[in-house]
């Protein structure tokens, strides 16, 4: 069985407040978009039972493999399914890591919905979803993957109509690898002045004042060329350009008919991707 596990961006992340168990509790859209890696599930009835086999091609991934987000998603549900079947995990990577995307989450979330397609678990959406959220705070949303407006630690949403499919939508990844942990130290968690879920209902000439992604100004204080790219994006006619998460992957909205500058398209990684 093989998936495509999609990634996302956000539309305005705002930072609301740290919470007791030590996330934080923000507000944010994420919208799916068409950047894929590829997921291959087999299952190995000659290994003994529960186990995986996890390997991997395309963009090198750092760390052990047991602590990649799909073998914990096959433990995770073989704690709860200890008869579940030995099986053979293959993912290629092409969604860049760390970079505020959710390739890796994306995985998990693909890797779940996959185990319980494959081997008749039954399991509902908000079942998914519960075990999702043990992965890691963005894994819930690939579980839905619709636009939505995203609360809490990002796990409580409501859907979004908002659809951008009538643009081009344009990714630049700069090679630079923000922390997570660093850029949340940045941050003095407080409400916007135009709450996330306010800014995107207007239209989206005006969302260059509004739907702001709190991380910009401290990432691009760190890393002045982020903000140079953000820049060339509106000089080359972008609607709207905003970094997505934590960083350090930027992207451009941009009517249909709008083409980026050269110089941008030689200087950095780009993609230009469809909205899902």
């Amino acid at each position: 069985m093989v998936l495509f596990p999609n990634c996302k961006i956000n539309l305005g992340l705002n930072i609301i407040e740290k919470r007791k168990d030590g996330y934080h509790n923000l507000e944010t859209v994420f919208y799916p978009v068409a950047w894929n890696d590829a997921l291959e599930l087999v299952t190995s009835p000659e290994a003994p039972y529960p186990g995986i086999q996890f390997n991997s091609s395309g963009l090198p991934i750092a760390g052990d493999p047991d602590s990649n987000l799909c073998t914990k998603a096959y433990q995770l549900l073989a704690k709860d399914f200890p008869r579940l079947p030995a099986v053979r995990v293959h993912l290629h990577k092409a969604i860049p890591m760390g970079a505020g995307l959710g390739g890796g989450s994306s995985n998990g979330a693909f890797m779940l919905k996959m185990l319980n397609e494959k081997l008749l678990l039954g399991l509902d959406a908000t079942q998914l979803m519960g075990y999702a959220l043990q992965l890691g705070s963005d894994c819930p949303f690939f579980i839905r993957n619709t636009p939505c407006i995203a609360t809490g630690r990002g796990e409580d949403m409501q859907p979004l109509a908002l659809d951008l499919n009538a643009y081009r939508m344009v990714l630049i990844n700069p090679a630079i690898h923000v922390s997570t942990a660093w850029a949340f130290a940045q941050l003095k968690p407080q409400p916007a002045a135009i709450p996330v879920s306010e800014a995107i209902r207007k239209p989206i000439e005006q969302w260059k004042d509004i739907l702001l992604n709190d991380f910009e100004a401290p990432v691009i204080k760190q890393f002045p060329e982020i903000g140079q790219i953000k820049e060339q994006l509106y000089q080359s006619g972008a609607l709207y350009a905003s970094m997505t998460g934590s960083g350090s992957t930027l992207f451009g909205i941009f009517p249909a008919n709008r083409h980026l500058e050269s110089s941008i398209e030689q200087h950095h990684s780009i993609k230009e991707i469809s909205p899902l």
